[in-house]
Formats: C-alpha cells, sequence, structure tokens
C-alpha cells in the first residue's frame, strides 16, 4: 500500500491578519473556484408531523460516488460560504454531497414547535438514518460546520461503537466544543456587534412567529428582550427543547466533555484564532479518545481559511475535509 500523503496545513494570506478579517471577509468576498453548484431541493417529511428541506448536488456521478452530508452553522443554509465550497468541490471530485437545513433555514418556517440547537443530535439521527436507508450501499460521510459541528460530534458521542456501523468518518469545523465560552466569546465587544446582532436579526423574528402560532410555547416579552444568545437561549432555545435554562443547555450540549466517547474516525478542526471560541478552552489530545485527530492552526478564523491573492478562495476547507475523508489523515 503507497503512503499516505500529508495533508497542506492552512496559510493565511499575508492582506488577511487577524480572526475577525479571516472570519467576516471570506463569507462576504470569497469564492469557491469553479462553476456554482446546480443544487435540487427535496422535501422530507419528519416523524413529528414537520418538515426538513435537503439540497443535493445534481450533476452526475458514479454508482458507487461516496455521499458527504453537510450539517450548517446557525442560522445557515446550503448558500453559506463554506457550503458552497464544499458542494463544489465534491462535483469536482465526482461525490455526491448534500445540506439537510435545520429546522427553519431553508427560507420556510417549519410548522411543529421546535427549532435546532446545538446539542440536536436525535435530530441528527434521523437525517443520518434517512440517508442510510435511501442510499445503503453508499460510503456515508458527515461534515458539520460551527453548530451543525457540535451537534453532530455530540450524535457521534451518543452513538458511541454504533456510529462506525452508520458512517466512515466525520468531521467538525470550528465547532463551538464549549458552548458557554464561546456564547460568552461573542456576547461584548466587536464580535457583539458583528455576530451576535446578525444572529438575533433573524433568530427572534423565528422565534416570535413560532410562539405566535403556538401560544405559551415560549414567553414572547423575554424573546423580544434578549440582547445576546444567552439571553435568547434561556428566553426560548432552552424551553421549547426541554433545557432548565441556558446554563443547562449550554453545558448538556457541549462537545468538549465527551471526546473521550468518539469511536468513528474524527477530526476537528479549530482555529486557535476563531473569535468564537477562545484558543484557551480548545481541548488536548489527551482529552480525546484515539479516532480523533485534532487540527488548531494558529489562523483561520470562524470558518474562513480563505487562501490566495484577493478577494481570496476557498479551496483548502473543502481540499482539507476530502483529504482527511479519502486518506484518513
Amino acid at each position: 500500500m503507497p503512503p499516505m500523503r500529508a495533508a497542506t496545513p492552512y496559510v493565511a494570506p499575508a492582506w488577511l491578519p487577524g480572526g475577525q478579517l479571516q472570519t467576516v471577509l471570506p463569507a462576504l468576498i470569497s469564492r469557491p473556484t469553479g462553476a456554482r453548484p446546480t443544487l435540487r431541493r427535496d422535501r422530507w417529511a419528519t416523524p413529528d408531523g414537520d418538515f426538513i428541506d435537503v439540497d443535493g448536488l445534481t450533476s452526475p456521478t458514479a454508482p458507487s460516488a461516496p455521499l458527504l452530508v453537510l450539517f450548517h452553522g446557525l442560522e445557515g443554509s446550503s448558500q453559506s460560504h463554506y457550503a458552497q465550497a464544499l458542494l463544489a468541490a465534491c462535483a469536482q471530485a465526482g461525490w455526491q454531497c448534500a445540506v439537510p437545513h435545520f429546522r427553519g433555514c431553508s427560507g420556510e418556517d417549519n410548522r411543529a414547535p421546535r427549532a435546532y440547537h446545538s446539542g440536536d443530535f436525535a435530530e441528527i439521527d434521523w437525517i443520518l438514518q434517512r440517508f442510510s436507508q435511501r442510499q445503503p450501499t453508499t460510503p456515508l460521510y458527515a461534515v458539520g460546520v460551527s453548530l451543525g459541528g457540535n451537534a453532530l460530534l455530540r450524535w457521534a458521542q451518543e452513538q458511541g461503537d454504533a456510529a462506525a456501523q452508520r458512517v466512515r468518518a466525520i468531521a467538525a469545523v470550528s465547532a463551538p466544543l464549549d458552548l458557554a465560552a464561546g456564547g460568552h466569546a461573542i456576547a461584548t465587544g466587536l464580535s457583539y456587534q458583528i455576530y451576535t446582532r446578525m444572529f438575533l436579526r433573524t433568530l427572534k423574528p423565528k422565534a416570535l412567529r413560532m410562539i405566535a402560532r403556538h401560544p405559551g410555547l415560549a414567553d414572547p416579552d423575554r424573546v423580544r428582550r434578549a440582547h445576546d444568545l444567552g439571553a435568547f437561549d434561556d428566553a426560548f432555545t432552552a424551553p421549547i427543547h426541554g433545557f432548565r435554562d441556558a446554563a443547562d443547555y449550554w453545558a448538556r450540549a457541549s462537545s468538549k466533555p465527551h471526546l473521550r466517547r468518539l469511536r468513528v474516525p474524527t477530526l476537528i478542526l479549530n482555529a486557535r484564532n476563531d473569535p468564537f471560541q477562545p484558543a484557551s478552552v480548545l481541548p488536548l489530545s489527551s482529552a480525546a479518545s484515539s479516532w480523533v485527530r485534532l487540527e488548531q492552526p494558529r489562523h483561520g478564523g470562524h470558518v474562513g481559511f480563505a487562501q490566495g491573492r484577493l478577494p481570496g478562495r476557498l479551496d483548502w476547507l473543502p481540499t482539507r475535509l476530502l483529504h482527511f475523508f479519502q486518506h484518513g489523515n
């Protein structure tokens, strides 16, 4: 067997210094190489009478082509910059790729009195089971970004040895492994102005519409007054999903305390200058099982990792992920 090729470490371009710029500019101006991927949308009925929308590549693939399932981040979608980059890379590589949208993230409000959250491993399990049933002989891989990465890790942790019966390998990119630390990190200063206000701009109206459809689900006045994600989670996310409060949700949903429970090949990628997760709380290798590869480059921001000259390309991250899934390192 030939030796496995080494992965190329991430190096930030000189024109893109610091975690904030490495987060914001790739999302705004960087683009994946190649043509914009063409997607087909399927609507799946959920067991609780709701739905999720799944966007998948329409490009032709071989019958044996692997399928990569991408779980997006908070308020993300198949149109997020990282999703478009990964979809384009999969199309070029001849892989299948699908992006299931968390409830309410596909452009249409969901019907059931529930949304989504960072520890939603039950929803992850149902989605992956559905893919497995639809394509039982297809090699299946999964990657989660930010919130989706933490939720995917929590799924694999809950599954233990059974996770490897469903997927060949998983990856978590910029996952908030310690939710409390992440919530506090973006609750003040420039991060509050950039990220928290952006998230609340869409989270609060969706929550209020859900409360209007399901009176008594949560207190709409508390949702309106929520000034950061902690207050929003305390007023809405926690109570509608069965958590006592935001602190209980953050503690029970965080994947960092359970990294030794992973029993499937796993890549966990966190830049050490990610504004969403302080480097001081990133785990050491001793905190994870032998199935886990921790990568913590100095630069990259939060789901940034742009390369090349202005405006930058989004090639490194999808190349890194496909390399891990194909070669295991």
